[in-house]
């Protein structure tokens, strides 16, 4: 995996969350120059669910964006993402690789020394360290990392890290200074007036 897609990690909100509803808003972000999109389910509705990530996938296909999907392994397949994100509660990620095949990419949350320790990088191609700063976005959200510890932690990680929860314009280049491979956002693009904007200032943060 290039870790350059990881610069700019945008992970879908609610929709009703997203001021120009989900399509527009990572559209728009894409353009902006986000170079990854994590599409987070939280429609009930599996069918409904389905279509989003049908049409997220097709829009981001024709811009050459990978596709991530949270957690749903048989959603990345359905829709073929390019793979999928799990969390420490979700398919372990043994059987999510075996799912998935070595041919897509799979990133796991991390949240301290002791689930980094636990992890097989064999299985994986990045993970997500977070929340670095208190978020809204997550109500049942890990413990804060913090930049000091999430430096400590990249130094220790054999795959790329992206740092995740909280970050925003003005924190993200503090986070990238801990040695991240990118940044993930969420609010900070999803609840942006102009996401294209938003995305264009975090690229350069």
């Amino acid at each position: 995996m290039n870790p350059a897609i990881l610069h700019l990690y945008l992970v879908t909100d609610a929709p009703e969350r997203c001021r120009l509803g989900l399509l527009d808003t990572v559209a728009a972000a894409v353009a902006g120059g986000v170079t990854l999109v994590q599409y987070r389910a939280v429609h009930p509705r599996k069918r409904a669910c389905y279509e989003e990530a049908r049409a997220l996938r097709e829009l981001l296909n024709a811009r050459g964006v990978p596709l991530i999907i949270n957690d749903h392994i048989d959603l990345a397949l359905a829709v073929d993402a390019a793979g999928a994100h799990v969390g420490q509660r979700d398919l372990p990620p043994e059987a999510a690789r075996r799912l998935l095949g070595p041919g897509r990419l799979l990133g796991l949350s991390v949240n301290n020394a002791v689930q980094l320790a636990a992890a097989d990088f064999s299985l994986l191609d990045y993970i997500g360290i977070g929340p670095v700063f208190a978020t809204q976005t997550k109500a049942d959200a890990s413990p804060v990392v913090g930049v000091e510890r999430l430096a400590a932690l990249v130094q220790q990680s054999p795959v790329p890290v992206v740092g995740i929860g909280g970050i925003s314009q003005g924190n993200a280049a503090l986070v990238r200074t801990a040695g991240v491979a990118g940044v993930a956002v969420v609010s900070a693009i999803c609840g942006a007036e102009d996401p294209a904007a938003a995305a264009g200032r975090l690229l350069i943060s």
